[in-house]
């Protein structure tokens, strides 16, 4: 990074300048055509209806200003060899990134159908959001992409996500003035706040005010410039506006604009990796970019303004088949455009406008950033064993599962310095995962104080109060090929859930796409849950995650529930190995009983499921009177000790205690990869005897999940129903009705053969439920005692 600025982005002369308005009008050109047009591509003959698309979708608003800054932002890349990826905010702006994908070439290199030429052309239009053909928005289909425009707001965190940790990186992240109204867009500004140029790339926001959104202003768009410029400026920015709507004059004004945001990027890191630098938080720059919407496009239609108004923001002209003047302007409107200088005879695109793009994997197009699974290295893994608990037998020890995690993942940061991060909202300690800090600071641009911990400019672990930033973050951040983790409080997953669900569609639609490389997966863990709030209450309760992760299909969802800590970490391990998955990972942070020994564990998670002998009283030679199974911590304690007071009070009764570890294994193996053959289901369940299961998050979870199986009526279902409060988890189960006196009530109640003492059981556990109830009334100031009852103290007292 030692030459000069100046000799490497030149002011543009008149020969870039034919390069970028001749690819930009291309570009504008073929992006009318995908949203218009099924035959006659080139205009080869006069426009007629029959050359008109039926039914008339797609976004033109935005897409002449996306397409003006790929081409600029291509310019800098074709003069100075920077590593760039393009990042859409605004998404349905996707015909103009298929466009580019198109004119660049890579469009048909990953999809050889569509060649270039004017059949290829013809194709590229008729696929544009048509059945079985493409959708609207910038999406996994387009090449270049690692955003999908769908769901708008969260561009900034995908681009911050995708240079952290990888310092040659620019990430050009267009944020539209519609989606800079949204929740997450507006909490993403601070990401400078925690980019390090020594260490990361550079994200380069550029706010495009077009002043519309679908039927109306935008607020960005209104305000006085200089109250936008204030607001840019307290998030840490360096503003540079660039407005109008004048040729050549915006080209010239944008490629100014360009050179110096480049030059002030150059200059930060060269500072940062030169030595001279304080670890000060740079001030970055961004760029206000103001065109009109659907500029370049009709101004008026029907003695109506068009350009410049919300308008223009999907299909400026309608009823074109059924309109010769709306044809006729359509015409016109794709002729302004020149596309007999801009396509040959063949109708390839000329020479001028392949002299405008990049070589190779510079093309934003083609950039395997895009594309992390090019360039991903897979980590280098301590052994999870080495981290083992030691269980001399099961329920004995008491520990805090998750601890163990973060040791293990400490030992991931020092192993892989440049390719693994955990994400966590201000809640890595209180997660039991401070470990990390024993190797790696939170990464925090801002100012630090002395008595600060575990902060400061090398950091990196990311914290920050933001389900969304975090998420969003660690999506960039495999997406680009690298590995993480996001924890999180189990409730708070569904302030960021529809990001999830965002991510395993575009997992889901990827692995369709031979040409898109596997990533890392998604991995997220979930800790304070549902059962262990003790003092947040109910706002703090609530399992629904794990009920979206289940509704994705089998080609990405992934849904764990570790009973131990050694079955923690022969998870972990297995997710952190894994591609392409969304990988839920639930298990409470408070001190639990250990069940299994590591190997024990590992049997245990590779199966998903199995039978604990120490804990029922099945001798194998027959089927049991019934089967108690469980698939959480906290309700395979209650589980077990339903198991244990059954032993006790009736011992004549043979119960089966399973286990499950893997949701998904439950599940039919034609539904889901996981699924466990109906041999094994078989096995662990028979096919006839009733099953009473605790489940850790909604009942109607597990019901969905044996759907086909054998008889499956008889699963009776205990989980979470909505009840909670600031209590112990113990009275969260009763609460829930899904204790171990419940469970013993089920079990008696559908057990194939009942021994004597029976009903004299199911009103002894009435009573104790009464008992508790009225102790809870009673002793509430002292309930932190009770906090932590489990086998053989309260209950069988």
């Amino acid at each position: 990074m030692s030459t000069a600025v100046s000799d490497l982005l030149p002011t543009l002369d008149d020969a870039d300048l034919a390069r970028v308005d001749a690819w930009w009008r291309a570009n504008n050109y073929l992006t009318i055509g995908q949203i218009y047009l099924q035959a006659n591509p080139l205009l080869r003959e006069p426009l007629k209806a029959e050359h008109i698309k039926p039914r008339l979708l797609g976004h033109w608003g935005t897409s002449p200003g996306l397409s003006f800054v790929y081409a600029h932002v291509s310019r800098l890349i074709r003069h100075t060899g920077q590593d760039a990826i393009y990042l859409t905010g605004p998404g349905h702006g996707g015909p103009a990134l298929v466009a580019a994908g198109y004119l660049e070439g890579t469009y048909s290199e990953v999809y050889p159908d569509v060649t270039l030429d004017e059949p290829g052309l013809r194709k590229l239009f008729r696929q544009f959001s048509s059945p079985g053909g493409i959708p609207s928005h910038v999406s996994v289909t387009t090449p270049g992409s690692i955003h999908e425009g769908g769901e708008l707001g969260y561009v900034l965190v995908h681009a911050f996500g995708a240079v952290m940790d990888n310092p040659d990186l620019l990430a050009i992240a267009v944020v539209g003035d519609g989606e800079a109204e949204t929740g997450p867009l507006e909490g993403s500004w601070k990401g400078v706040s925690f980019l390090n140029p020594a260490r990361d790339g550079a994200v380069l926001p550029i706010l495009h005010l077009n002043g519309a959104k679908i039927s109306g202003p935008t607020v960005l768009g209104r305000k006085d410039p200089a109250e936008v410029r204030e607001l840019l400026s307290g998030h840490g920015y360096d503003v540079i506006e660039v407005e109008g709507d004048d040729l050549p004059g915006m080209h010239h004004r944008f490629a100014a604009a360009l050179a110096e945001a480049w030059g002030r990027i150059r200059t930060i890191q060269r500072s940062a990796r030169e030595g001279d630098w304080d670890g000060t938080r740079p001030t970055w720059p961004l760029i206000v970019l103001r065109t009109p919407k659907g500029w370049t496009g009709p101004a008026e239609v029907d003695g109506v303004k068009v350009t410049g108004t919300f308008r223009a923001h999907q299909v400026p002209l309608a009823g074109v088949r059924d309109n010769p003047e709306h044809l006729a302007l359509l015409e016109q409107w794709l002729k302004s455009y020149r596309p007999e200088e801009l396509f040959d005879d063949d109708g390839a695109p000329v020479a001028l406008l392949r002299e405008q793009d990049p070589q190779g994997d510079l093309r934003m197009s083609a950039n395997p950033h895009a594309n992390g699974g090019r360039i991903s290295r897979d980590l280098d893994l301590p052994d999870f064993r080495d981290y083992a608990i030691d269980v001399t037998a099961p329920a004995i020890l008491r520990a805090e599962s998750t601890r163990k995690l973060g040791e293990y993942m400490r030992d991931i940061y020092s192993t892989n310095p440049d390719r693994f991060r955990l994400f966590s909202p201000d809640e890595t300690n209180s997660n039991r995962l401070g470990a990390v800090f024993e190797v790696s600071d939170r990464a925090f641009m801002e100012r630090v104080y002395p008595d600060d911990v575990a902060l400061g400019p090398t950091g990196r672990v990311m914290e920050v109060l933001s389900e969304h930033n975090c998420h969003g973050w660690l999506e960039g951040y495999t997406l680009t090929g690298r590995h993480g983790l996001f924890a999180t409080y189990e409730a708070f997953a569904m302030v960021s859930a529809s990001q999830t669900i965002q991510h395993g569609k575009w997992l889901e639609e990827a692995d369709h796409l031979p040409w898109r490389a596997k990533v890392p997966s998604l991995n997220v863990l979930l800790t304070s849950t549902a059962w262990r709030n003790d003092h947040n209450g109910f706002s703090h309760q609530g399992p629904g995650l794990i009920q979206n992760v289940l509704t994705q299909r089998g080609t990405v969802s992934r849904v764990y529930l570790p009973p131990d800590a050694n079955c923690l970490l022969s998870v972990a391990d297995h997710c952190f190995r894994s591609k392409s998955y969304i990988n839920l990972i639930v298990i409470d942070k408070q001190p639990q009983l250990q069940w299994l020994t590591m190997d024990e564990a590992i049997e245990h998670c590779a199966r998903g499921a199995g039978i604990w002998n120490w804990a029922g009283t099945d001798d194998g030679t027959s089927d049991p009177d019934i089967i108690l199974g469980c698939a959480g911590d906290v309700v395979t304690m209650e589980t077990v000790a339903a198991a244990q007071i059954l032993r006790q009070r009736l011992p004549g009764m043979r119960v089966r205690v399973v286990n499950v570890v893997d949701l998904m294994t439950l599940v039919r193996p034609k539904d889901h990869p996981h699924g466990m053959s109906d041999t094994l289901f078989t096995e662990l369940f028979t096919d006839t005897v009733d099953v009473v299961f605790a489940f850790h998050g909604y009942p109607g979870a597990i019901h969905q999940l044996v759907h086909g199986r054998p008889d499956a009526d008889r699963f009776r279902v205990r989980g979470f129903i909505e009840q909670g409060t600031t209590t112990t988890p113990f009275d969260m189960t009763v609460r829930n009705k899904a204790s171990r006196y419940h469970l013993v009530m089920d079990a008696i109640n559908n057990a194939r053969r009942l021994p004597q003492g029976a009903e004299d059981l199911k009103k002894w556990c009435e009573s104790q439920l009464a008992r508790h109830e009225r102790y809870v009334v009673e002793h509430l100031e002292d309930m932190p005692e009770v906090r932590d009852w489990s086998l053989g103290d309260w209950a069988t007292s």
